[in-house]
């Protein structure tokens, strides 16, 4: 059943791409804004999403946001740009970071076996560069959420604290983040010791959260039903809530070279190289592919039949798409992590528009 959805959608990038071509004509600088717009809108109700919210950010500021669609459909609540969402994986971003500027630090050996830092993993003599970019001895190119997630113990080496706080401290707080939560589990009672956070932190976790939104499964024929989410906790693969802003300001101090060395942050939107040579898809923490000769840094998250996220950036134009849902439909149906983006008709417009 997914799989028509897919041809249908995938059916609009001809056309989609005559009407890029036609607003590249009268775009301002940089964005189309209006246009792109109505694109994200068309295909946001071609997919059946009820809610999407989106921001494009040229040189750290956002130029354009939206809320379009429902982020609560029973109670009739907009989505709007500072709608929390769970990221899912794309909170992966987020610990590469933290490794990298403990690997700038020489707290860790990007390429000493994972198991020297307490990443306990059935791969012998898996390195931290090889999680980091879902690589394997003998394997190569793998998307593995499950294995990344074991680098949460490596942070924990790193800072002798848990991962959660380092989190919190070393990024969140620092780009004032204020609308990201690390973990659903966090203001549940015995989810972290009662010292662990300020008081006024748990209540403006416990507001956001307040404020997510809803899960929809969507069938085939578009119909949307409130699904069930487990609560979830945090690790090095998962667990962030956040909104299009907040994303945006990780973005912009990420591209500033506020939390990484400029030469760390080009190394981790460098792809992986085989040992004939061979590009693989992801670097350190991202994915990284060609798009019409130009490099594409990007990532995603879902939690199926509930949520799902994308941010695709292009580094050249200083520019980045970023978008959260209440449905899987900006993933499941595009395969992302086979490692090819050009498969979403999302960031496809995107990168037609600019490239």
């Amino acid at each position: 059943m997914r799989k028509l959805g897919l041809v249908a959608l995938l059916s609009l990038v001809v056309p989609l791409a005559t009407l890029v071509a036609a607003a590249q004509q009268s775009a301002p600088p940089e964005f189309a804004t209006t246009a792109f717009e109505s694109y994200v809108e068309f295909l946001r109700q071609q997919a059946g999403i009820p809610g999407v919210s989106a921001a494009l950010v040229q040189d750290g500021v956002i130029v354009w946001e939206r809320g379009l669609g429902m982020a609560n459909l029973e109670a009739r609540v907009r989505a709007t740009p500072d709608t929390p969402y769970p990221i899912a994986e794309l909170s992966q971003t987020f610990a590469s970071v933290l490794l990298l500027q403990c690997a700038e630090l020489r707290r860790l050996d990007l390429d000493a076996p994972a198991a020297t830092y307490g990443v306990v993993l059935p791969d012998a003599g898996i390195s931290l560069r090889q999680i980091l970019s879902h690589t394997a001895p003998g394997i190569g190119f793998q998307y593995d959420p499950a294995r990344f997630a074991a680098l949460t113990a490596a942070m924990e080496y790193c800072v002798r604290q848990p991962y959660r706080r380092s989190i919190v401290h070393r990024l969140l707080d620092h780009v004032a983040m204020i609308d990201t939560v690390p973990g659903r589990d966090v203001v549940l009672p015995g989810a972290v010791p009662a010292d662990f956070f300020e008081p006024p932190a748990l209540v403006r976790y416990a507001a956001v959260l307040e404020r997510l939104a809803v899960p929809y499964r969507v069938d085939a024929r578009r119909r949307a039903t409130r699904a069930e989410v487990p609560v979830e906790g945090i690790n090095a693969a998962t667990g962030l809530v956040s909104t299009v802003r907040d994303l945006a300001r990780f973005d912009a101090a990420l591209d500033a070279d506020l939390l990484l060395r400029p030469e760390t942050r080009i190394a981790a939107w460098t792809p992986a190289v085989s040992a004939g040579e061979s590009a693989y898809p992801a670097g350190l923490g991202w994915f990284t592919q060609l798009y019409r000769g130009v490099p594409v840094v990007w990532h995603f998250g879902v939690i199926p039949q509930a949520y799902s996220a994308l941010v695709v950036k292009i580094p050249s134009r200083g520019a980045t798409l970023i978008l959260l849902a209440n449905s899987d439909g900006l993933a499941v149906p595009f395969q992302l992590e086979s490692g090819d983006v050009t498969r979403s008709v999302f960031a496809s417009v995107f990168l037609r528009m600019l490239l």
